[in-house]
């Protein structure tokens, strides 16, 4: 057992015009992607992203939604033409995607891994209002999920898992624990309510946009479990999980444990150990009152009566890990997570405000009681609100949570270098390594790219390198190929 399978982050951005609230936000994005792409030699214009093998509307249950069916937000294998569309050299995707620009980050395959490109693709954005910033009034970016003002985007999380793996038992045992999770990965957010109609402070950003508990769509009737089928590999041996229950995080030990926890209880899920013991009797007023009590100690009733708080389930999940690991092994990677999984636990459980180094809303929840208590502010004070944004800037001078980072109180996991390297390093044991290389090297010659393929511009046509085994085409797979000059040699010497 390990955390160890195919995962990656995909985020998208929260965007201002500083003094122009008018300011389109489609075209503001478009800009942000144009402009750093630009200044690094790359192709953000129209087809530059391979849509041919994408599928939104096939379904996990066993059906696809009719195409006339589908709200226009769910046709993401559509290309909208003039949105601003690049591949990097790591690997990762840069993109317009609807009203904000996202950075998709590579596969990787630990969750240490998913940290480090997370975080490259905020020195990504964080270059890209720098070079905008020349022009006034540049733009402004945060890694966040919600406005306060009733608009919510996405931080979104995929994972592959076995295909044998029935969804009914995915939908079952994954349930409580997204519900329960919220408590470690939970970004923290001033207002209950879409709108932040309610006074007061919450721990996850997104759990009052969340309508069902199981269904096909992203940005409306959001459900805990998304059911897209959409694997990016050979279908007949994974299936993608695409989770868009989750927030921003900021904090490498929150965002290591997102990945990583998740991971393990997938593991769990694929090997049948939960059996529908933790079912919840009504997930979706779960999410809620975990989500609303900052105290950690709300009871959430089970599907067979028993009453437990959010960390009681998952110390529940982590003793059902514990177990497997027992007849299974361990290794390195694995016992990272499970060593912060506990201490972090262990802490929540005595006092949440002491996890403030390790956990996003507990760290901007210190922030704004210290307010609170120095000048008396009220939960529905409007200056909370702007201090809440302003946790997420990303900007160094500007971002209240860099400056908890430069000043020693955060706890961080990844070094600056390597972060900075996976900015044009792709990660060397998945395909993207050939991505990223094939960018970098014969960017001229890349007519598109998708995550399973890349188009080729070869003398005799064109040339379309099929990538459906994610581990497949690393670094050492590929070091003999693309050692050669041309894309044609590459191209042979890949048997393409």
């Amino acid at each position: 057992m390990s955390v160890r399978r195919v995962m990656g982050i995909e985020t998208e951005y929260g965007i201002t015009v500083p003094g122009q609230p008018w300011a389109d936000p489609v075209q503001t994005s478009g800009l942000v992607v144009s402009r750093y792409a630009r200044e690094h030699g790359l192709r953000a214009t129209h087809g530059a992203w391979d849509y041919s093998d994408e599928q939104p509307l096939h379904d996990a249950r066993g059906f696809s939604m009719p195409r006339d069916e589908a709200d226009p937000t769910q046709l993401t294998d559509e290309e909208q033409p003039g949105l601003a569309n690049v591949v990097l050299t790591n690997g990762a995707r840069l993109y317009v995607d609807h009203a904000h620009p996202e950075y998709s980050s590579p596969e990787v395959m630990t969750p240490h891994d998913a940290v480090v490109h997370d975080r490259a693709g905020e020195l990504v954005m964080r270059e890209a209002v720098e070079l905008l910033s020349t022009r006034p009034p540049g733009v402004t970016l945060y890694k966040n999920n919600t406005d306060g003002k009733g608009a919510s985007y996405g931080t979104h999380e995929n994972y592959l898992l076995d295909r044998a793996t029935p969804f009914a038992r995915v939908v079952r045992d994954l349930t409580p624990f997204f519900v329960a999770r919220q408590v470690v990965i939970g970004a923290g957010r001033v207002g209950l309510g879409r709108e932040s109609e309610g006074a007061g402070y919450q721990i996850c950003s997104r759990a009052d946009f969340f309508e069902a508990e199981v269904g096909l769509e992203t940005t409306f009737r959001r459900p805990i479990i998304n059911t897209r089928d959409e694997p990016h590999a050979d279908p007949d041996r994974y299936r993608r999980l695409h989770v868009i229950i989750g927030d921003a995080n900021l904090a490498d030990v929150a965002n290591l444990l997102k990945m990583g926890s998740t991971s393990l209880v997938l593991a769990l899920v694929e090997a049948d150990a939960v059996r529908g013991r933790l079912a919840l009797r009504d997930p979706l007023r779960a999410l809620r009152e975990v989500s609303h009590d900052p105290t950690c100690t709300a009871l959430v009733e089970l599907a067979d009566g028993r009453r437990m708080t959010a960390v009681q389930l998952l110390w529940a999940y982590r003793e059902l890990i514990g177990e497997h690991l027992g007849r299974h092994g361990s290794d390195e990677a694995t016992d990272e997570v499970l060593a912060h999984l506990d201490r972090v636990l262990t802490l929540l459980e005595s006092d949440p405000m002491s996890a403030a180094k390790d956990l996003d809303w507990v760290a901007k929840l210190s922030i704004l009681q210290g307010y609170r208590d120095r000048d008396g502010l009220a939960w529905g004070d409007p200056r909370l609100q702007a201090v809440d944004i302003q946790y997420s800037d990303i900007r160094p001078a500007k971002g209240v949570f860099a400056r908890l980072e430069a000043a020693g109180r955060i706890t961080r996991l990844t070094t600056p270098e390597e972060v900075e390297a996976a900015v044009t390093t792709p990660p060397a044991d998945t395909r993207a390594w050939l991505r990223g290389r094939l960018v970098r090297d014969h960017a001229p010659d890349v007519i598109s790219a998708s995550w399973d393929s890349v188009v080729l511009r070869v003398p005799r046509g064109v040339a379309r390198i099929s990538m459906p085994e994610p581990t497949a085409l690393g670094r050492d797979a590929t070091a003999a190929a693309l050692a050669h000059d041309t894309v044609t040699e590459v191209v042979e010497a890949l048997g393409a």
